[in-house]
């Protein structure tokens, strides 16, 4: 089989998938259609729409674009058939029905952040980071009827070091996303479409990843600190771990935290109670003290813990719970 004789239309919406789009199309694949979400409304009232990345990649590219509402709407499947597809490839988009990814001869695939079968789900990245892991990866499986859960293809290894955020680690993966998707497709072209796939093995630990939300999100300073820094960088920059700051006069404040420092600090203050000199912000956790550096209080811009201090007066008759 030739690589340009390939039909494939490729699934996605985010940044993270432009990057494989764009690998395919540099590399000669033949993509014959584009399927992303609908243009979403933006503005302050709403009244204009954004298209999106991958959408507005692939105009600049002339590929036909697709944008339904409903996967399993008669029209949109038909259409979709109409570009007769050998294969689809999937990144980072929603939940397929079988009439989709049962359409192409040789199936469907798709490329997760994770080493698979650990965190299926919407939000592997976040959860990779949140739970301290210092390896996370990439995996192509063929699709099947439940998430995430289909033969694998190949898998590739990435490391997260102690510092690193989600930012750092999504850029790393969406690279190597567009890595082992060109991987993949030769792999598929050598074995004529149907390549090697193994079935994912039984694990007892299995850690999931489900979609992330604004009260996934608050910090639970009942933990060590080490639990805390980890749920920090797991939220950073985007959508960010937030707190709750009661002053002295019990008036609350939403806080979101950006990054901390691990201290060797014991500390014999109450959880959540916040101690600090000039320069340094620190928040009692359940076995010491975490160092805050940058944060952002609700209404104002992201700030380091210095100009933060700057503008706090009493800020040790403050806790955050």
């Amino acid at each position: 089989m030739n690589k340009s004789d390939l039909r494939i239309v490729f699934m996605g919406t985010p940044e993270f998938a432009v990057e494989t789009l764009q690998a395919l199309v540099e590399n000669a694949y033949n993509v014959v259609a584009v399927v992303t979400q609908p243009d979403k409304p933006v503005g302050r009232h709403q009244n204009e729409l954004q298209a999106s990345p991958v959408k507005q990649y692939a105009l600049t590219k002339g590929l036909p674009v697709l944008q339904p509402e409903k996967m399993k709407d008669s029209a949109f499947v038909e259409q979709l058939r109409s570009y007769r597809a050998d294969l689809q490839v999937v990144v980072a988009f929603r939940m397929l029905p079988e009439v989709v990814w049962a359409m192409p001869r040789y199936g469907t695939f798709n490329v997760h952040a994770a080493l698979l079968p650990q965190y299926r789900g919407a939000a592997p990245i976040n959860w990779a980071v949140i739970n301290g892991e210092t390896q996370t990866g990439v995996t192509t499986f063929f699709l099947d009827h439940d998430i995430d859960t289909g033969r694998i293809i190949r898998q590739l290894p990435f490391d997260i070091p102690d510092t690193a955020d989600v930012e750092y680690v999504y850029d790393g993966l969406m690279h190597l996303g567009a890595r082992i998707c060109l991987e993949t497709l030769d792999q598929i072209v050598a074995a004529d479409g149907y390549p090697d796939s193994i079935p994912q093995r039984a694990m007892a630990d299995l850690k999931a990843a489900p979609k992330i939300f604004k009260e996934t999100c608050e910090v639970n300073w009942q933990q060590p600190s080490k639990r805390v820094y980890d749920f920090v960088r797991g939220l950073s920059p985007y959508p960010g771990a937030w707190t709750t700051l009661v002053g002295p006069d019990g008036k609350e404040t939403t806080l979101k935290l950006f990054h901390t420092t691990k201290t060797d600090v014991a500390g014999g203050e109450r959880v959540g109670q916040i101690v600090a000199d000039r320069k340094h912000l620190y928040v009692t956790t359940a076995d010491g003290r975490l160092q805050i550096d940058e944060l952002q209080l609700a209404g104002k811009k992201r700030m380091d813990a210095t100009s933060f201090l700057n503008g706090m007066k009493d800020i040790e008759k403050y806790f955050v719970r």
